[in-house]
């Protein structure tokens, strides 16, 4: 299998890795830390240096209660930061809901939109007629595009949870989403699906999109997975549960290292994470056994 995007024909025939540039102040595990362009452009290096195959850019926190911010502060956050990364020769996806800021980061020849909102989101009481984020993809002759699912929004995801079989009603949203997109006229080899892990979704929920995330494989898209410090696995784990703690790279890196792992036994293509050396040599060690 094949991800089609604009610059890179990615080959999935084995996993990948795509590390994480938060350049944000307030994202749920290393906000502030990358949150300039020098910064955020050190922090790429040593992603790549450290093996990752992709970089995935985001400017606005998705984090459990967070507030969306204004169009003209997350632009001003990613453009410096993808005008540059697209010189390192890897695949650049950005994280973003913002079908202006899907545009400016495409014009700047970023490879793949990486949306939370599965390109569904509008500004409140927008014109109808202003343009969408399918819309941008669709124009595009070319880009990648991931679609999640999220339950509700960051804002309320988890103060109210989805309720029932979460996989089931996963696989049949990411289902409905992808056909519309395709639809549109985006080839089906630029699309792949992500269950959002985290996203309005239980402990219980989590794990049984782990368990039984085969049934997520049947349409033919890649999946790209994101376990990378979630909560869940501090509660199954004993490790920290504070969202915002120094040591949460560290206390939770192990078992996100372990799930990332077992995403990929079970089908992932593309594995988001933040420890990218961890994950690189936990697959290599997957990969001498096949």
């Amino acid at each position: 299998m094949k991800w089609n995007t604009t610059r890179f024909l990615v080959d999935l025939t084995s996993p990948k890795v795509m590390g994480i540039v938060n350049v944000t102040p307030d994202s749920f595990s290393d906000g502030g830390q990358h949150a300039s362009t020098a910064a955020a452009l050190g922090h790429c290096e040593i992603l790549l240096k450290d093996g990752a195959d992709m970089l995935d850019i985001g400017g606005e926190s998705s984090r459990p209660g967070a507030h969306s911010i204004a169009l003209e502060e997350e632009l001003a956050r990613v453009l410096p930061v993808v005008r540059e990364a697209v010189k390192f020769g890897v695949p650049v996806s950005v994280d973003t809901c913002k079908p202006a800021v899907m545009q400016a980061v495409l014009d700047l020849g970023a490879d793949i939109i990486n949306d939370i909102w599965a390109l569904r989101w509008r500004e409140p009481d927008a014109d109808p007629s202003q343009i969408d984020g399918k819309q941008v993809v669709s124009r595009h002759p070319s880009c990648g595009v991931c679609l999640m699912h999220m339950h509700r929004q960051p804002l309320t995801m988890q103060l109210e949870p989805m309720a029932g079989d979460a996989v089931g009603q996963v696989r049949l949203f990411l289902q409905e989403v992808a056909q519309d997109l395709q639809a549109s006229g985006v080839q089906k080899n630029r699309i792949a699906i992500d269950p959002g892990i985290g996203f309005g979704k239980t402990v219980a929920q989590n794990f049984a999109l782990l368990a039984r995330q085969g049934e997520l494989l049947g349409d033919g898209y890649p999946l790209l997975v994101g376990w990378s410090r979630k909560s869940s696995l501090a509660a199954v784990a004993g490790c920290a549960s504070s969202a915002v703690t120094s040591s949460l790279g560290h206390e939770r890196m192990v078992p996100s290292v372990a799930a990332a792992l077992l995403a990929v036994e079970r089908g992932a293509s593309i594995v988001r994470v933040h420890d990218v050396r961890e994950t690189v040599q936990a697959l290599k060690v997957l990969s001498a056994i096949k």
